[in-house]
């Protein structure tokens, strides 16, 4: 239960990325870095490991809790992160893609090491990896926000980095035995797990 709370919270984390993104033009970079790192982290044995601290993903647990509980649920998030976990059945499906991201991922990881998880170059290719390689899954993700934001090439990068921030943490609560199951059967534990994680 606990590798499948961090990864929801990871991947709700990335869609609040998203969305600060798409209305501000620019997101809080500690939740950015932990998201971006975990692209990067191809051998972990847990989602604890690929993520590190879980306080790294406070915000997105701070998320899970308000889906979760009802009393602030965000209705474009839930959409945004069921599309996310559709996207994922058709990522994980398309052997060529897998391949392609791994090996560009491979590639990326040499500039983040001496560059950092959010500097601009990084996401700029990160964002060009979703577009290439994500995109044409077809299952789009519709990101919603200031046109203005949206309009500026560097933004849209940014915004297609953290989704593929996003589709990484779907993986990954595949991998640990999510299913939509949990979202019917499992809240209430979730909610728990999620709490004890943040105490």
């Amino acid at each position: 239960m606990k590798d499948r709370v961090i990864a929801l919270a990871a991947l709700l984390q990335a869609i609040k990325l998203v969305q600060q993104m798409a209305n501000n033009g620019q997101a809080e970079t500690q939740p950015l870095a932990a998201c971006i790192d975990s692209l990067f982290r191809f051998d972990a044995d847990s989602a604890e490991a690929v993520y590190g601290n879980p306080r790294e993903l406070d915000s997105g647990l701070r998320r899970l809790i308000a889906q979760l509980d009802g009393g602030d649920r965000d209705t474009a998030q839930t959409r945004m992160a069921m599309n996310v976990l559709s996207l994922e059945r058709r990522f994980i499906g398309n052997d060529a893609a897998v391949a392609a991201v791994q090996k560009t991922l491979a590639d990326i990881q040499r500039q983040r090491e001496d560059l950092g998880p959010t500097h601009p170059t990084i996401l700029s290719r990160l964002g060009e990896l979703y577009a290439a390689q994500i995109s044409p899954l077809g299952a789009r993700v519709l990101v919603q926000g200031n046109p203005v934001y949206l309009g500026q090439p560097d933004v849209v990068g940014e915004v297609r980095a953290s989704l593929l921030a996003a589709l990484r943490a779907a993986v990954l609560w595949r991998q640990v035995g999510g299913s939509y199951w949990d979202f019917l059967l499992s809240r209430r534990a979730m909610t728990q797990t999620a709490r004890e994680l943040l105490g």
